[in-house]
């Protein structure tokens, strides 16, 4: 199974490289309008430890679920043994929402202070410097959700292949629901293809519904693919974050 999160993928140069077509960002997707989903989040960060004592710079995705608070996948912050880590961000990460389009758009960006991990799912509180005011945040839903539910996907995932670099232009896709676990949901691509999947950068990025959030990304095989992908429910962690956000 592939490891989503960008930093798994650039600590080790054994990992096997796709030889699937390349796809960028969200694999068989489609380019986001100008003006739609600013809540989508891309995070880049710098100087993540490795345990030889070097650093390396990699990228996630996420959302803003509250002014000051970006919601993304736990991997994504972690120490240099791999163990996730609250608290203090462990290395600079610049939170960029508001884009679509890094060639004409600059977005709004600010800087990532602490981390709270959730205790739950893979998943990962990030709050920024100071709050947002120029994008409405995604709310989280309540709601169990049900087999069969088709959910929009929005990510600055990479190119595939040996090289992968973040997107310059977000990208977007319809998935199904395929089932429903106690922290997880399983989905399939379902539009524009059904191998429309998320890809490397694709860590954290939004599974939602209208302005409704339902899940993260977490994890899933190589993309792009027709297989299950495993996302981390919004649902259940809702009450975490209304704690810590409010």
């Amino acid at each position: 199974m592939r490891l989503r999160a960008a930093a798994v993928l650039a600590i080790s140069t054994a990992l096997t490289i796709s030889t699937a077509p390349a796809a960028w960002a969200v694999a068989h997707g489609s380019d986001v309008p100008p003006g739609q989903y600013g809540f989508v989040a891309k995070l880049a960060m710098t100087k993540i430890p490795r345990p030889d004592g070097s650093t390396y710079s990699s990228y996630c995705t996420g959302a803003l679920v509250a002014p000051a608070w970006i919601l993304t996948t736990g991997h994504c912050f972690h120490d240099a043994h791999r163990n996730r880590v609250s608290g203090k961000v462990p290395y600079s990460t610049t939170v960029t929402l508001g884009l679509t389009d890094e060639a004409t758009e600059s977005g709004v960006a600010r800087k990532a202070t602490e981390v709270l991990q959730a205790k739950e799912n893979d998943v990962a509180l990030i709050r920024l410097d100071s709050p947002v005011t120029t994008v409405p945040p995604l709310s989280v839903s309540r709601t169990v959700p049900k087999v069969g539910r088709q959910l929009t996907l929005a990510g600055w995932g990479s190119l595939t292949g040996p090289n992968p670099k973040p997107a310059t232009r977000l990208q977007q896709g319809t998935v199904a629901i395929a089932k429903v676990d106690p922290t997880t949901l399983g989905v399939r691509g379902a539009a524009p293809e059904t191998t429309t999947s998320a890809c490397t950068y694709d860590s954290g990025a939004p599974y939602f519904s209208g302005t409704e959030l339902v899940a993260l990304e977490a994890t899933g095989p190589g993309c792009p693919h027709a297989g299950i992908e495993t996302t981390s429910r919004a649902d259940v962690i809702a009450d975490w974050i209304a704690t810590h956000t409010a």
